[in-house]
């Protein structure tokens, strides 16, 4: 058998040696966090080194798994138990299928807690992440739940102008339901809140700064530029591209015929990764916003909550990152401004753009974290490495400096070992001789004697006029 045919095509899996009954918690948490994710597989009988160990009794640990799903997890979710194997070494293969009604607990002595897949970990959901899953539960998302506003209170002038702009169409009153903003008794969905000319959802801010230097060490005192912007998720998209421009450069060089843009960060590549921090970020995180963040070798930008479905973006290929949608009106939207693509290919636009630049380098690809709380894309600043390069050759002085310091060291080591076998040939020869041999100063000299003295290898015996020299070059000091 082979683990990973029996894994299939999910990243989503746990192991176990064997059945711990009386621990039921240590598995079922993972059928929790599978139901209220996309789905998984729990394989009984398999080590931590993924070798086959097989189980004693597959058809009683078969029972006792689907009895504790019946009495643990409420509600039962879709499963589906299998034995595999031959005579010696049996495992049991438990897919646990993607749930609709979630949340999905573990119950135990009156306790019910949900849980979620976060990487290869199953860990309790979180009271914001509980608020998603009833969501989902109800066939609903965030952005299309109705809000407490009405649409008689607000104006769209913005989201219309650049709807005009981008699309050369008129946006219609009937295109406010059809689109998803507002609901058919007269109220705002949070969609359409966050896309209104003044947002009601104070948290749907952008905070920008523009750093100096590398890091944020002296706090906003080490601010070159800093802005902070609410309104319509629109009015925030622009803003943060104007930050953006205004605090990057462009240049220029000169390829023949032909003028060559040197960007610090290609346009689209920021487009689209300021886009999916403001459609895909978790808006029931209350305590959050989006940041960009510029320093002089990068850009970041910060979304809060992690992947949607609590994968970790940085452990996939990301040409192959299925799409997800946190907030599936929103995306819509700006679809239909043509900010995006319906077809999730955000991620594989931002490194496609960024590998057909002039400066691209693989040390330039753009990098993509996530956590269960956190996304952030870290875009290179293409220009740096001129300044790298200036560096580089700072460096190169400083080595050489640092060259020139260690020939200068092992050049007055080999002038010590002279004087020291001129001495051991000639115990009472003077300075002057020593100068001669050597083609020396008399200060280089008296300079050399003083360390060797210093050193214990040398000691005078007598007086300067007739006395003479003696040599401890084994021993003392050496």
């Amino acid at each position: 058998m082979n683990i990973k045919k029996l894994i299939g095509e999910t990243n989503a899996y746990d192991k176990k040696q064997a059945l711990e009954e009386r621990r039921p918690k240590s598995w079922c948490k993972s059928v929790s966090a599978f139901a209220n994710g996309n789905g998984g597989r729990l394989i009984f009988g398999v080590a931590d080194d993924d070798s086959i160990t097989g189980l004693r009794d597959v058809r009683h640990d078969s029972e006792v798994i689907s009895e504790q799903i019946k009495n643990r997890i409420d509600p039962i979710p879709k499963f589906d138990l299998v034995i595999q194997g031959g005579d010696d070494k049996e495992i049991i293969v438990l897919e646990i299928s993607k749930g609709l009604e979630t949340p999905y607990y573990y119950v135990s002595e009156g306790s019910r807690t949900a849980y979620q897949r976060v990487g290869n970990e199953s860990i309790p959901v979180d009271a914001r992440g509980l608020k998603e899953l009833i969501l989902r539960g109800s066939d609903s998302t965030y952005d299309s739940s109705i809000s407490r506003y009405e649409f008689r209170n607000y104006s769209f002038t913005k989201l219309k102008a650049v709807y005009r702009q981008r699309t050369g169409e008129s946006f219609e009153n009937d295109d406010f339901i059809s689109f998803g903003i507002v609901s058919e008794d007269g109220k705002l969905t949070n969609a359409g809140a966050l896309l209104a000319d003044e947002s009601p959802i104070r948290h749907s801010r952008l905070f920008c700064t523009r750093w100096n230097g590398l890091d944020k060490a002296a706090g906003t005192m080490d601010a070159l530029d800093d802005k902070e912007f609410s309104g319509s998720l629109v009015v925030l998209l622009e803003n943060g591209l104007d930050f953006v421009r205004t605090n990057s450069k462009v240049k220029w060089q000169k390829a023949g015929e032909e003028r060559i843009e040197l960007p610090d960060y290609p346009k689209r590549s920021v487009l689209e990764g300021l886009v999916n921090a403001l459609i895909h970020r978790q808006y029931l995180d209350l305590g959050s916003e989006v940041h960009i963040d510029l320093f002089d070798d990068r850009l970041e930008i910060y979304s809060p909550g992690g992947m949607c479905d609590g994968s970790l973006v940085q452990e996939q290929d990301i040409d192959k990152v299925p799409s997800k949608r946190r907030n599936p009106v929103i995306a819509d939207i700006f679809n239909r401004l043509k900010y995006m693509e319906r077809r999730g290919s955000g991620f594989k636009k931002i490194q496609s753009v960024y590998q057909s630049q002039y400066l691209y380098t693989d040390e330039m690809r753009p990098q993509f974290y996530s956590d269960k709380d956190t996304f952030i894309l870290t875009l290179k600043n293409l220009n740096y490495k001129k300044g790298a390069e200036k560096g580089a050759e700072k460096g190169a002085e400083k080595g050489a400096e640092k060259g020139a310091e260690k020939k200068q060291f092992h050049k007055m080591e080999e002038r010590r070992e002279k004087i020291l076998l001129l001495i051991k040939q000639n115990p009472h020869i003077t300075q002057g001789e020593i100068m001669e041999n050597l083609n020396l100063s008399r200060k280089q000299v008296q300079s050399l004697m003083r360390i060797l003295n210093n050193q214990g290898q040398i000691r005078r015996v007598g007086s300067n006029r007739n006395g003479y020299w003696e040599v401890f070059r084994e021993g003392r000091g050496w």
